[in-house]
């Protein structure tokens, strides 16, 4: 029934699905778990890929349902679903305006000018850069001035695409990862998969509730367990409230903090080890922010015996490429180790 109700939800078609899922020999071998398999929703053909474009397909389908002619959303100065964001309005004519605050602290050309923040100039998005909130605010309310006096609707998209109809694109592929699985003879596997503002993560929560072939297992890349926990049930109430089900319990999901460190966008040296090591045994680029940080928990989990030995894991690679050039001085020195 849920995933019937899925289907009545206004959606907008990327024609990037489903993305690959495959062995990861090489890396399985490096970290003892030979029945690794990678799901890429980093390699979607728009927009340089990652998990926002699931999120979007919902939300933009909702808002050019509601006459939208211009997309408002948030986040961070090298944000990914800011970019992505930017691609999809590029790709379907309307106009973007992304409202990108300093929380992470750095600065610097790289960070300040390149990555995500090139693409986003490049797929056509008008980006403001504001200080602190205060100024966030004040910036929306004057965006949402102008658009009133120039007769535009506008949609606004939350921090990473994170409300219950964002997380419907995760609820989605819950359902294809399954699917995939089913095609491979496989019955049981564990999805690694990350938490930050949480839509991707709730998606998958409630996706993979009725399904026992999958058990989920989450990795914070920007809040402590506590803070992602209620943000997770806050998430998966408003999916589950969308789709006419009862909300899934969250009472012994895996969930970790560990390999945060200092804070979101801040890697640590176990994240540059998570990128390093899946480049050179299959040649796959992490990001710093994201799945550096779930990457270096799946080696960590993997040490500690976490899996059993003969378990199909499946990491989700979420995406984040350009952000390796926003960090490309610690890049630089990183991959030269």
């Amino acid at each position: 029934m849920k995933f019937m109700n899925l289907d009545r939800f206004p959606r907008v078609d990327l024609g990037g699905y489903p993305t690959p899922l495959h062995p990861a020999p090489r890396l399985g071998e490096a970290l003892g778990l030979p029945k690794l398999l990678l799901k890429r929703d980093d390699v979607h053909p728009l927009g340089v890929g990652g998990n926002k474009l699931r999120k979007l397909e919902f939300l933009l389908g909702a808002a050019i349902e509601n006459g939208a002619d211009t997309v408002i959303t948030f986040g961070a100065l090298q944000t990914n679903h800011g970019r992505q964001t930017a691609a999809v309005c590029a790709k379907l004519g309307l106009r973007c305006e992304l409202v990108l605050t300093a929380k992470v602290p750095r600065d610097g050309d790289a960070y300040e000018r390149s990555g995500n923040v090139s693409l986003d100039h490049l797929f056509g998005a008008n980006v403001h850069i504001c200080r602190d909130g205060e100024e966030t605010g004040k910036t929306y309310d004057r965006l949402i001035t102008e658009a009133a006096a120039e007769g535009r609707q506008v949609a606004t998209f939350p921090v990473g695409g994170s409300d219950g109809v964002g997380a419907l694109g995760y609820v989605a592929a819950a359902r294809e990862i399954d699917g995939q699985l089913a095609e491979l003879g496989i019955t049981k596997a564990r999805l690694v998969a990350p938490h930050a503002s949480g839509g991707t993560s709730a998606g998958l929560v409630v996706g993979t509730a009725d399904l026992d072939r999958l058990t989920l297992d989450i990795a914070c890349v920007s809040h402590p367990v506590d803070e992602a926990l209620d943000n997770l049930a806050d998430l998966t109430i408003a999916a589950s409230a969308l789709l006419g089900t009862e909300p899934p319990s969250l009472d012994g999901l895996r969930i970790d903090d560990r390999t945060i460190g200092p804070g979101y966008g801040i890697p640590t040296g176990e994240t540059w080890d998570a990128v390093r090591l899946f480049g050179r045994t299959e040649g796959i680029a992490l990001d710093p922010v994201y799945t550096g940080k779930v990457g270096a928990a799946l080696i960590r989990w993997a040490a500690e015996g976490h899996f059993a030995p003969d378990e199909h894991v499946v990491f989700l690679h979420t995406g984040g490429l350009p952000g390796l050039y926003g960090y490309a001085p610690e890049f630089a020195d990183a991959v030269r180790r």
